[in-house]
């Protein structure tokens, strides 16, 4: 089972991912998330650490339910920021086998750390009363806001606001992570018109829960069962495959692809290490 980025749909990374280890002879299921894509469950564009872990235990059922799939022999992969939701299910769910990500992301970090850990405690406050008070503005209006999931300050200490993930025209001179996105996201490559990131944003208040509920908590407590993370040498998210491969108790692996960045990992199949993936599931999933 697979799924990721966090704001794409199964049509984009993780359906590739899917029919490319459907061809190398696996059983696959690549999903929308919860409110997403093509799955139900209202409010739309709103995320949930909680509800997009679940998902992952609720493919499990889906593909054990099914009479090919051999119930000892399921694994999860899952690639950017639905990574820390499939580390944390299986460290829950001891029905998932085996587990990889790639270019993974830790959401509930991300969305109240920043990059890098990168806020002071006094931002992180102005974000918590910024998401606080628009919930009342939503709640008296009967809508639901759009807004960045990651907040960013300007150079005055503002917070900075926004009612789409990515901008419809890429700016001149853009920082190198917005380029790497904008031309996966919103150029033919990856675009999607149900992805989030292709074309909207996240309920503004999303971050809320992500504040309230860490991800991979208890990541030692996916063993015995195994850890491949894969993340590209150049990416700006590397960081959060080595903190988990460091917090891991094993066996677990961490793979780093040379000349590689975070968007490479979701459709550059010269990039992707799929046979190391395939030996990894092959070796850790019991054959029916």
């Amino acid at each position: 089972m697979l799924s990721g980025p966090f704001g794409a749909v199964k049509e984009q990374s993780s359906g590739l991912y899917a029919q490319t280890f459907a061809e190398r002879g696996f059983v696959t299921l690549a999903f929308d998330p919860s409110f997403t894509g093509e799955s139900g469950g209202e409010v739309r564009n709103v995320a949930s650490p909680d509800i997009f872990t679940e998902d992952f235990s609720a493919a499990v059922d889906q593909l054990g339910l099914l009479p090919d799939v051999d119930r000892e022999g399921i694994g999860a992969m899952a690639i950017c920021g639905l990574s820390g939701m499939a580390l944390t299910a299986a460290s829950g769910d001891s029905r998932i086998k085996a587990v990889a990500t790639a270019s993974m992301y830790d959401m509930s970090r991300s969305m109240s750390r920043s990059h890098k850990d990168g806020y002071t405690l006094e931002q992180r406050h102005k974000v918590i009363e910024y998401l606080s008070q628009q919930r009342w503005i939503d709640a008296e209006k009967g809508t639901f806001a759009l807004g960045f999931h990651e907040l960013p300050f300007d150079a005055n200490g503002q917070l900075l606001k926004g009612n789409r993930v990515l901008p419809e025209k890429l700016p001149a001179n853009p920082d190198p992570v917005l380029a790497a996105f904008f031309d996966y996201c919103r150029t033919p490559r990856g675009f999607h018109p149900r992805a989030i990131n292709s074309t909207t944003a996240w309920t503004a208040t999303t971050p809320m829960s992500f504040f309230e509920f860490p991800l991979a908590a208890n990541i030692a407590m996916i063993a015995p069962s195994p850890i491949l993370l894969v993340a590209g040498a150049n990416a700006h998210s590397r960081y959060y495959s080595e903190d988990a491969y460091k917090a891991a108790s094993g066996p677990k692996q961490l793979v780093i692809v040379r000349d590689a960045d975070h968007v490479d990992l979701y459709d550059r199949l010269e990039k992707i290490p799929f046979d190391r993936l395939e030996a990894f599931f092959r070796q850790n999933l019991k054959q029916a």
